[in-house]
């Protein structure tokens, strides 16, 4: 029994230095811990780009809108926009044309033109080989795209090379490809030897060097004519993300903060007021162990809370409502458990040995309950939008740490507290509902 003291004085000292956590970095304005609000809790603005797949193989198009949103998450990151939401989206419209958009939520940013300026210009990163064509008695000059873009792009650095001015390092853009891109790259420059491979950003050509020979190692560079400030700006801005496909803005929408407030205000309520209805239905049915699973179940929003922040977890209105879903979970494992050692009592067993065979009778139902609600979790997490996701995560981390508390937290504290024979008050204590076993 000594023993099971002292883990309950230790989980009780955890709980209550995680309380003082989750207090004192909610309080301080500054500190890096607070909660991370999500864009329909805390306001903020959110942009709806158009993806340009017209020059995009069909196939590609899903690969293609992938990097595309990996692009500009990095981008949104580098300019410090606190937990951006960056999803894609395919949608058809009534002539029958699918239409790839990007998604992009700033939450805190409800300066329209300060979102748009924090995402900036990215460039598009483009190389085309250069072909002529002859039309009756008129010669054309014509781009033909080789499939290499900016989605291959793996880094660009700043380099100098000979320059036309004698004394002058010319300034020079090294590109390195991921390794898709530069068995990519060395096809091209070995099937077209002798023609030129023009290198455009942004749809102009800054570059248009003759293929010599087969470039194997996945590195191209860039020989346009541009300053040495122009050149380290283009490896910046080609770092923060060449996006592999064009995008122009569609539309653009500010939330603000006041519906965000309303929603936070009503979820932390309707978790108040749900966890005393459950503790006091609890304590007045199971009356000793009731108390022990209110207690258990505080510190297990305690720790709940502690993890959210210290991940950290976007919290979102469904977010919450998942929160409040595992408080009802966390309990129903505990009234299995209670059940369980109330038949043993009524069988004439000890209180401690009750205890006992009431954990190990009610581990079954409580090991496959919460298996087969992670196994939901992690299928609604895996196949659901944004917003079920943000719910889905909060679920599965609830599960996992009601089945802590359930079985660990409750276990200890009742053996920390039952003593051996159940005589005088612990009779009624022990007892449940209107009687006592």
């Amino acid at each position: 029994m000594t023993r099971y003291r002292v883990f309950a004085l230790a989980a009780l000292l955890v709980g209550f230095l995680l309380a003082y956590f989750v207090w004192v970095t909610q309080a301080d304005p500054t500190s890096s811990y607070r909660f991370k609000l999500g864009l329909d809790l805390a306001g903020g603005t959110e942009l709806v780009y158009n993806a340009d797949m017209s020059q995009t193989p069909e196939s590609e198009h899903a690969d293609a809108l992938s990097a595309l949103q990996g692009v500009i998450e990095r981008r949104v990151n580098l300019f410090g926009v606190a937990e951006p939401l960056v999803q894609t989206e395919r949608a058809g419209t009534l002539s029958g044309i699918t239409q790839d958009r990007l998604i992009v939520d700033l939450p805190g940013v409800t300066d329209i033109k300060a979102a748009v300026a924090a995402l900036g210009e990215t460039p598009t990163l483009e190389f085309k080989l250069v072909t002529t064509v002859n039309v009756g008695t008129t010669t054309a000059t014509a781009y033909v795209p080789t499939g290499l873009d900016g989605r291959y792009l793996s880094s660009a650095t700043l380099g100098f090379g000979s320059g036309a001015t004698a004394g002058l390092s010319a300034p020079q853009v090294i590109l390195n490809f991921d390794s898709e891109g530069a068995k990519l790259f060395e096809k091209i420059t070995s099937e077209h030897v002798g023609e030129t491979l023009a290198i455009f950003l942004d749809g102009q050509p800054i570059s248009a060097p003759t293929i010599q020979e087969a470039i194997p190692g996945g590195q191209a560079t860039i020989t346009g004519q541009f300053t040495a400030v122009e050149a380290r700006d283009l490896v910046r801005n080609l770092n923060f993300g060449a996006l592999p496909v064009p995008i122009t803005l569609e539309s653009s929408s500010a939330v603000g903060p006041t519906l965000g407030a309303a929603a936070i205000s009503a979820g932390v309520i309707a978790g108040i007021v749900g966890f005393a209805i459950v503790a006091l239905f609890m304590i007045a049915w199971y009356r000793l162990p009731g108390l022990i699973a209110a207690l258990a179940l505080a510190e297990y929003l305690v720790f709940m809370l502690a993890v959210v922040k210290v991940i950290p977890i976007t919290l979102t209105a469904s977010g919450i409502a998942g929160l409040i879903i595992t408080v009802g979970m966390a309990v129903d494992a505990n009234v299995l458990i209670f059940e369980r050692t109330k038949e043993e009592l009524r069988e004439g067993k000890n209180p401690r040995e009750a205890v006992h065979i009431g954990f190990s009778r009610a581990w079954p139902a409580i090991r496959d309950g919460h298996l087969t609600m992670l196994i939901s979790g992690v299928i609604l997490f895996w196949l659901g939008t944004s917003i079920v996701q943000g719910f889905a995560l909060v679920f599965v981390l609830g599960v996992l740490t009601s089945f802590i508390s359930a079985v660990s937290l409750s276990r200890v504290f009742l053996l920390a507290t039952v003593p051996e024979h159940r005589e005088g008050v612990w009779r009624f204590l022990m007892g449940s509902g209107a009687r006592n076993p």
